[in-house]
């Protein structure tokens, strides 16, 4: 089965446009032409991907956006955000409400089609548990309960210096302190007052750096090495 896209966007020609070239690429397209649309589409069919416009009237991109992050069903979502804003404050904001991808028009509609490929790639390659965050609520809650075993061991650990030489950004470090405290990644974005989304991002990076491919893992591997302040 083809993925599903939503595309929202208020500009009727590019719309149709880049609706025709992603079916042509051999996805399934739903456009609306606002955020209202969207949203209504959304409680029918929730789609592998969002495309949206920043511009639009009433309800902009930004909105949008954080009305979907608001939403527990939404909140890994990706969404592209496909705009004639190209400033960097711009893209920074979008980054920090949680997009996936910035493409400013006028764009190359191949580099579309790349983002999009990759991003429902890389989310598959999630929900299959391929970067330990699994749906399985039963695995979650027995990786969590072997986090606390291990915490209670924590003083008989002895600790070495990690195989490769590992710096974490200041973000990072915060992320694997409260995941080693057995926090799952809903309490760790309010602990952090940031999205869901973006602590998704900041596991997988600890899961690429450290070279684990579990919570569980993670934990053991910064205990033994001394990652956590």
């Amino acid at each position: 089965m083809s993925a599903q896209l939503l595309l929202v966007d208020d500009e009727p020609g590019l719309r149709e446009a880049v609706k025709d070239y992603l079916q042509e690429s051999g996805f399934t397209v739903q456009v609306a032409s606002n955020a209202q649309e969207g949203w209504e589409l959304l409680q029918q069919t929730t789609p592998d991907l969002v495309i949206s416009d920043i511009m639009m009237p009433q309800v902009d991109g930004y909105q949008f956006l954080k009305q979907m992050r608001d939403d527990p069903r939404f909140q890994t979502l990706p969404v592209v955000f496909l705009t004639a804003k190209g400033m960097t404050t711009d893209r920074i904001q979008g980054y920090q409400a949680g997009v996936d991808a910035y493409l400013p028009k006028p764009f190359d509609p191949d580099e579309l089609v790349a983002i999009v490929e990759n991003l429902i790639a890389r989310r598959t390659a999630t929900h299959s548990g391929e970067l330990g965050e699994t749906p399985d609520i039963a695995d979650l809650a027995n990786q969590i309960a072997q986090i606390k075993a291990l915490l209670t061991q924590r003083q008989g650990i002895t600790t070495t210096p990690a195989p490769i030489k590992i710096d974490l950004t200041p973000r990072e470090q915060s992320v694997l302190n409260l995941v080693t405290e057995g926090l799952m990644n809903k309490e760790i974005a309010r602990r952090l007052q940031t999205s869901v989304r973006n602590v998704e991002k900041y596991v997988s990076r600890l899961f690429s750096k450290t070279g684990t491919n579990s919570r569980t893992e993670l934990v053991r591997f910064a205990l033994e090495h001394g990652l956590t302040k």
